[in-house]
């Protein structure tokens, strides 16, 4: 996978308040990705750009909220995000990353 479809899938990390208690009992980090991208593009791009060893992928789609404004209904955009299970004793350090 070259270098600039790794950071066409990888939006960047989704962070809530779900994402942080995930992150803390399963290991797992969230990703707000694009609404293309395969599990196994996830996979590839997370372990090539954080240097880990991924275990799992779960992915789902977020539907856009229908909203209403002076102009009448609108949607927003449908987005996908990934939880992103890795290897026991590994971390991923959003800072540091390339």
């Amino acid at each position: 996978m070259n270098r600039e479809r790794i950071f066409q899938v990888l939006m960047g990390p989704h962070v809530s308040e779900k994402a942080a208690i995930v992150a803390d009992m399963n290991n797992q980090y969230v990703f707000k990705v694009a609404v293309d991208a395969t599990k196994s593009e996830i996979r590839k791009s997370v372990e090539q750009l954080f240097k880990v060893n991924v275990e799992d992928v779960q992915t789902l789609k977020v539907k856009g909220k229908v909203k209403r404004n002076r102009f009448g209904y609108t949607t927003k955009p449908t987005w996908k995000k990934a939880y992103v299970r890795i290897a026991a004793g590994q971390d991923i350090d959003f800072a540091a990353a390339e």
